[in-house]
């Protein structure tokens, strides 16, 4: 892999969204890179305000309340800035389909207000965090994600002829651990004693941890060439094998026997699919693939272009065909499943010093 340390070494750096579960990741690790500076963007007042007494010993993070929609504090934020990752979102499926304006608002208009800001105040690189849910999608949330997929490949071919700085996206799977994801959900009520609730027993998803999905934004910064969009190869796992594990491995620690929690089957909701899918039959002709993630090359590129544009010297990448479907992948078992749960973050910090607690009493 390229040296990270050297790309981010002195660099002034804004995160989007730096107070949600992904950006917050990002800064730390960025932290850790020794950049000049790293600029913390986001509207979540009170969030801001924790995350800023939490880095309070940090001389080279500043923090910003500000609305990726609105231009003007954009561009202030935006200024003597050299490389931004843009994690900001709505993000949740749910929410999407009753906001709908909303969303399109701040995914997509988000989108080309964080465009338009980066090229006038001159950034090397650009990375947009978008989500599996983009690949053919079915509801307002991957709708929003895909177009802006398609709006950062568009600016970034605006470049030769009127700017310099590069744009290229990440694309992940279910962050577990993060707010709003099913395994803190499914933690809160197996402490109250059930039951769980549980959207469809067939469903299936590609799942990644928050330190993984950092990581695969921070390297493709490194990587990016302008226009392409990097993915992590997941797991995946079945949603009501989650479920099982989760309750066999929790309800001892309040006090239930896992026969004592139910599941209640409760349907899918508004625009979630059965599955999920990493990429799409039209991208697989355009497909690089190596050990940890695939790259999908931008399209109107003839295949000498690409080979000649798209040579990353730090990674070792084939051409590829293959299609990822979290229904046709090899499933996580029990045990892959428990020690997922056991990754730094997964779990809410509350359960995991009670399961930490309890591991401790046994081994003694």
């Amino acid at each position: 892999m390229p040296d990270l340390k050297t790309h981010f070494t002195n660099k002034n750096i804004v995160v989007t969204g730096g107070v949600g579960s992904v950006g917050r990741e990002i800064v730390e690790k960025l932290l850790e890179f020794s950049p000049n500076l790293v600029r913390v963007v986001d509207n979540n007042e009170s969030g801001l305000f924790d995350m800023e007494m939490s880095f309070a010993g940090h001389g080279n993070i500043e923090f910003y309340l500000a609305d990726i929609t609105d231009e003007r504090e954009i561009r202030r934020t935006f200024s003597n800035m050299d490389m931004c990752f843009h994690s900001a979102a709505l993000k949740h499926v749910p929410s999407c389909e009753r906001s709908p304006f909303s969303a399109v608002n701040v995914n997509i208009q988000g989108c080309e207000t964080v465009g338009r800001a980066a090229i006038e105040a001159g950034l090397e690189k650009v990375i947009f965090t978008s989500s599996d849910k983009a690949v053919n999608p079915t509801n307002v949330m991957g709708t929003t994600k895909l177009m802006g997929e398609r709006l950062f490949t568009a600016m970034n071919f605006l470049r030769s002829q009127q700017h310099k700085t590069k744009f290229s996206c990440t694309r992940f799977g279910n962050v577990l651990g993060s707010r709003g994801s099913v395994v803190p959900l499914f933690a809160n009520q197996i402490a109250k004693g059930g039951p769980i609730t549980l959207t469809d027993d067939r469903m299936s998803r590609f799942v990644m941890t928050m330190s993984q999905a950092a990581d695969l934004v921070i390297e493709s910064m490194v990587l990016a060439k302008g226009g392409e969009v990097f993915i992590t190869k997941m797991p995946v796992l079945r949603i009501r094998d989650l479920a099982r594990v989760m309750i066999d491995r929790l309800a001892p620690l309040y006090g239930y026997t896992p026969t004592d929690i139910k599941v209640n089957t409760v349907g899918a909701r508004p625009g979630e699919k059965m599955w999920e899918e990493l990429s799409t039959e039209e991208e697989a002709g355009r497909l690089l693939e190596g050990e940890k993630f695939l790259v999908v090359l931008p399209a109107g590129h003839t295949r000498a272009q690409r080979e000649q544009t798209y040579a990353y010297e730090e990674v070792s990448l084939d051409p590829s065909e293959v299609v990822y479907h979290s229904d046709r992948q090899p499933i996580m078992d029990d045990q892959q499943i428990a020690d997922l749960l056991m990754e730094d973050a997964v779990l809410p910090s509350e359960v995991r010093t009670l399961v930490d607690s309890m591991q401790t009493g046994e081994q003694q």
